[in-house]
This record gives C-alpha cells, sequence and structure tokens, in this order.
C-alpha cells in the first residue's frame, strides 16, 4: 500500500471514531439518580468531564483530517516552479535590481 492510501485509510477510521464520539457526547449525563447524593454529583462530574473529553477530542481528529486530506492534494499536485529570469541568490536576497539608464552597465540595489 502507498503512503496515500494508507492515508486515506487512516482518515476513514478517523471519522467512525468520529461518529463514535458524537454518540457519546450525545448521551445522557446520568438517568435516574436522585440529586440529593453525594456520589451522584462525583459521577455527574465525572460525567461531565467524560463528555468534554468526548468532544475535544472529535474537534481534534477532524482538524487533523482536514490537515491531511490538504497534505494529500498538495502532494498530488506538482511542485510550484518559480518561473523567472533571476537565479537562485537574487530570489532569496530580497534585494531587487533597478537600472538606473538605458544601457546595462549600471545597476543598484534598494
Amino acid at each position: 500500500m502507498t503512503n496515500e492510501e494508507l492515508r486515506l485509510e487512516l482518515i476513514s477510521a478517523g471519522r467512525k471514531a468520529v461518529a463514535q464520539l458524537i454518540k457519546v457526547a450525545k448521551k445522557d449525563i446520568i438517568k435516574d439518580i436522585s440529586m440529593d447524593d453525594d456520589l451522584a454529583a462525583d459521577k455527574m462530574k465525572n460525567a461531565a468531564a467524560a463528555k468534554k473529553l468526548a468532544i475535544f477530542d472529535a474537534f481534534e481528529i477532524l482538524s487533523r483530517i482536514e490537515q491531511e486530506k490538504m497534505a494529500i492534494e498538495e502532494s498530488k499536485g506538482e511542485g510550484s516552479r518559480v518561473d523567472n529570469k533571476q537565479g537562485f541568490a537574487e530570489r532569496r536576497s530580497g534585494k531587487k535590481y533597478h537600472r538606473t539608464s538605458n544601457d546595462y552597465s549600471s545597476f543598484y540595489y534598494t
């Protein structure tokens, strides 16, 4: 399998994981427990923390899926090729050449 195929499989698995996390987040926190009990308060706190974690994990997985999709799209396209007449050093220097007259004898940097 190629790296691209493996990435696509991981994206598919990530989507399934997000679907499961959404199911967890949609469930009720606590069912049929009296609020007078101290144990009920601890259970509710733990359940709320678990829901929060599930939601944040789902968002993290989704953002990573988007990053991987962008990486796959970039790898499919060809690398950007610079199409100008300057050499490597001139492009990287950040300085531009300017002519001071019509002949090519005098140039200055800006």
